[in-house]
């Protein structure tokens, strides 16, 4: 494996398996994986090392990672991601963290688009006191970007990267449009540099694109960033004046912590929203993001919307409210585009049509996989293509004869074209089990949401759903319960025949949690003899790539 020929399924140092790139940037690559020691979920950057073979080209970065992490865990915990190991393998530093709850803040604005003023401002208050505390210690961020901020499930960020900055050869800067002048111009830089980057992501996050664009080429990027103007924003509102002072060329001129600070807590502190919940005043919290999304409607039910990264954040949702019966409120998109794994929900559109929202799946009374990759005995359904969780792909095109599916509950998946609900089942306690399928089509699709779910999504499969499938008639499990991620959530996935009605039928079943006890399952059956056909296959693939899941 080299530094830029990392694969899926591959181990780093005999221990962490990689499953699927979170973001990448210019000699940088973040992947979600695996320990398979501990059979527990982790974080791996990749950053490329210079070439000359003649030096220690990990020690010095090795060490710098090391010292950032404990400083931070002391002054931040939970707020900078922790370090669990540091290796250089073939030709490459990988620095692996604990699992965070979230999902990069660059894929959250795919999923959302840009945030109102508020919701901008109290990201950025979060992100400021992780800078200030760095600060406080001497410590310089230097690499703070989209792929570097994660939004958490619950609330408020984490940060990752400190240390990473000149871990690479020469001057890399791995996400050149948040850098600032004086590293543009390969100058010394000190904490101002990461103030220059925070009104960079307060300008994406409201003007839905960073102040300088990004050019193609690093080069052209970090030039422009140097000689040209910056164009004054049009939607950041009362936060526009703070960005701007943020984002003054010369880092003498810059705003400073305490003067951005009490300015985002007046911009937070003025907005309506903010009476609705606990919000610090000195710390800013990501629940209510989506709510304030510009063009969004306010939907009900405060829920977590995943990734992966899995990134869940409280949002409410009223059009999205459970109707009850099951009948026809449900919303289909046709033609719509499928992104990364995760539920697809409206966009603020009154029919639900429209681009794919957020959301995060939550595993129901079936396990909670969460593996990239369903892995199966004999076959592996398809599964989405690290590209297509990467906050930086590009989305493609939905298989040809379907669309999608939004449905009451508030969890949206692309179906084939004809196929419907045929029935729902619903609990005391909010879960509930949605089936879709068509007249004449002996396959099926079950998506379940529960409330009240196990902490390993393995043991559920086995303790939970297995000894009641032990009953049905020619049941027998295919394989190994097999630990997976989905959407950057712990995941896993199981596969079993039985018999109904004299046919011998076949399903995959991936439970992934959410948070807070509760998950999602998706099951897939279709009659055994068929299982590898194309469509079957292409069918699955499709339901694993588009899930998007929001409890209602």
């Amino acid at each position: 494996m080299g530094n830029a020929g990392a694969a899926a399924n591959e181990l780093v140092a005999g221990r962490y398996r990689l499953q699927e790139v979170v973001h990448h940037e210019v000699g940088c690559v973040c992947w979600y994986g695996e320990d398979i020691e501990y059979a527990r979920p982790r974080l791996l950057t990749q950053t490329q090392l210079p070439p000359d073979p003649g030096e220690d080209r990990a020690g010095p970065a090795v060490a710098r990672i090391r010292h950032a992490s404990e400083v931070m865990g002391l002054r931040c915990p939970g707020a900078v991601a922790s370090v669990i190991d540091v290796v250089e393998e073939y030709g490459s530093l990988w620095t692996v963290v604990e699992w965070i709850d979230g999902m990069p803040l660059g894929e959250f604005l795919d999923q959302h688009g840009p945030l109102d003023h508020a919701a901008a401002a109290r990201i950025g208050l979060d992100v400021l006191g992780v800078l200030e505390a760095a600060h406080g210690a001497g410590l310089v961020h230097g690499e703070l970007s989209l792929g570097q901020v994660f939004v958490r499930d619950h609330g408020g960020v984490v940060v990752s990267g400190y240390g990473l900055a000149g871990a690479g050869p020469g001057a890399r800067i791995g996400a050149p449009a948040y850098a600032s002048p004086e590293q543009a111009r390969g100058e010394a830089y000190g904490s101002p540099a990461d103030l220059w980057a925070l009104g960079a992501l307060l300008h994406t996050m409201t003007e839905g694109r960073p102040p300088f664009r990004d050019r193609g080429q690093p080069e052209a990027t970090l030039k422009a960033i140097v000689r040209l103007p910056l164009r004054s924003p049009r939607h950041a509102g009362p936060l526009a004046r703070t960005m701007q002072g943020l984002l003054r060329k010369d880092s003498r001129e810059r705003l400073t912590g305490p003067v951005v600070r009490d300015a985002l807590v007046r911009i937070v502190n003025d907005d309506p929203a903010a009476a609705e919940g606990s919000l610090p005043q000195s710390r800013a919290s990501a629940h209510g993001v989506l709510g304030l999304a510009r063009g969004r409607k306010n939907l009900g039910r405060a829920a977590l919307i995943g990734t992966a990264v899995a990134a869940v954040v409280a949002v409410t949702m009223t059009a999205l409210a459970a109707t009850g019966d099951g009948s026809g409120d449900d919303v289909s998109a046709t033609d719509a585009t499928a992104s990364r794994p995760g539920p697809v929900l409206p966009t603020g559109d009154e029919d639900g049509a429209g681009t794919p929202s957020s959301g995060t799946a939550s595993p129901t009374t079936s396990p909670s996989p969460s593996a990239s990759s369903p892995p199966s005995p004999s076959s592996s359904p398809p599964s989405p293509s690290s590209s297509s969780s990467s906050s930086s792909s590009s989305s493609g095109k939905l298989p040809a004869g379907f669309r999608v599916f939004t449905a009451s509950e508030g969890f949206a998946v692309a179906l084939p074209k004809g196929w419907q609900r045929l029935s729902t089942n619903r609990a005391e306690d909010d879960s509930y089990r949605v089936v879709f399928g068509a007249d004449g089509d002996p396959r099926e699709l079950a998506v379940t949401y529960s409330t009240r779910v196990g902490s390993d999504p393995v043991a559920v499969w086995r303790d939970t759903v297995e000894p009641s499938l032990r009953k049905e008639s020619g049941y027998d499990r295919l394989g190994a319960i097999r630990a997976t991620t989905y959407q950057g959530r712990e995941a896993a996935d199981m596969e079993w025949v039985d018999e109904s009605e004299g046919t011998r039928v076949r399903t995959f079943g991936r439970g992934f949690l959410i948070g807070g006890g509760e998950g999602f399952s998706i099951r897939w059956a279709a009659p055994a003899d068929d299982w590898e056909d194309a469509a079957n296959q292409q069918a699955l693939k499709a339901f694993l790539t588009t899930f998007r899941g929001l409890p209602a």
